[in-house]
């Protein structure tokens, strides 16, 4: 990382330090750095791919991505090319953008991008989590690679980790661009921010947050500053006894060298949680068959259960792989874990995206 990302990394945690259980307000939204790409992928340096920086519009913003192409692809033909989610707080350079790598290693013409509000891509107020815009950015990198010369437009599929495992499977069920959807890990957002992770969080402490989320709307209406929370602890100390094993690893991914990253500050617009509260990922699941379903997840992941509930809803053609001892963040970067999942991922890619 050089030393100008450094010196913002360090001014974005300086100045946005605050307990998750106790959120504050701050007056200085994160500011994506132009030139904090220094790598495709966190820790990890694609083989045999040739990466381009593209963007393209989604409503009116530019969304930033990189563009995996395998160097070995047959330039005079059109090919298979899959679209990459990133979860929620995350950025292309981390776990998207691994897989999008590893499946470019397999052939496939791969796009991980950074959502609207977030990373590279424009929008304001920065860091804004919306649900309707995560999908819009979807069916807008569908737009980019169905016009690229060598994409074939009818094979194309999606593929989202974590939250926006949740997002791809959302889009899929409208977008019939998508041929196929895979998601791993599998978060529903809106039943997180409804329910918590396994239903910590009553009903009535739901209606108090969305309370507090009015309140806040009318403070910034009036010109006040916008109001950041964090997405998982910032440091160690803050983890209890009580914090979810998700948000306890998300941590160590997130905020550590792992695969900490300047344009994932660990931040969320705070009156945005109505908005994700709003979202059911699942609603309409069943609408993507005859397209097929691939849901990959964790035996020891505290979200297990979401991938278990997007499957019950689905339509055959559908399929539920519990990659043995792994957690939900495991699945994010971890060789013993992602290996497995690639090599499942690319059979089910290719034989639904065959030409």
């Amino acid at each position: 990382m050089n030393r100008r990302a450094l010196i913002q990394l360090f001014l974005v945690a300086s100045s946005m330090a605050m307990s998750c259980a106790s959120p504050t307000t701050v007056g200085a939204p994160h500011r994506r750095s132009p030139d904090a790409t220094v790598v495709s992928v966190v820790n990890y340096t694609p083989t045999d791919v040739v990466v381009e920086r593209v963007t393209f519009p989604s409503k009116g913003i530019t969304v930033v991505g990189n563009l995996f192409i395998p160097n070995r692809i047959d330039r005079s033909r059109k090919h298979a090319a899959l679209v990459t989610v990133h979860p929620f707080g995350g950025v292309k350079e981390q776990t998207s953008g691994l897989y999008a790598a590893k499946l470019a290693e397999q052939g496939f013409i791969t796009l991980a991008f950074d959502a609207s509000y977030q990373g590279e891509s424009g929008g304001e107020p920065r860091l804004m989590e919306v649900p309707a815009a995560r999908v819009e950015d979807i069916r807008a990198a569908v737009d980019y690679l169905s016009n690229h010369p060598l994409v074939d437009e009818n094979r194309i599929g999606a593929l989202g980790i974590c939250a926006g495992g949740g997002y791809a499977l959302n889009a899929t069920q409208t977008e019939m661009r998508i041929k196929a959807v895979a998601a791993v890990s599998t978060f529903n957002l809106g039943a997180a921010r409804r329910e918590g992770v396994g239903g910590t969080i009553s009903y009535e402490e739901r209606v108090r947050r969305l309370q507090e989320v009015g309140r806040q709307r009318a403070r910034e209406a009036r010109g006040e500053p916008l109001k950041l929370v964090p997405v998982v602890p910032d440091t160690a100390a803050e983890i209890t006894e009580t914090t979810p094993t998700l948000y306890r690893e998300g941590y160590e991914y997130y905020r550590t060298s792992r695969a900490q990253h300047p344009n994932s500050p660990n931040r969320y617009v705070f009156t945005t949680l109505g908005l994700q509260m709003a979202f059911f990922p699942f609603e309409q699941i069943e609408t993507i068959s005859p397209r097929p379903i691939l849901l990959i997840g964790g035996s020891k992941a505290d979200t297990l259960y979401w991938s278990q509930e997007a499957y019950a809803m689905a339509r055959e053609p559908k399929e539920l792989i519990v990659i043995e001892g792994a957690t939900h963040i495991d699945m994010y970067d971890k060789e013993q874990f992602v290996t497995p999942a690639v090599t499942k991922l690319t059979d089910f890619f290719m034989r639904a995206l065959r030409g």
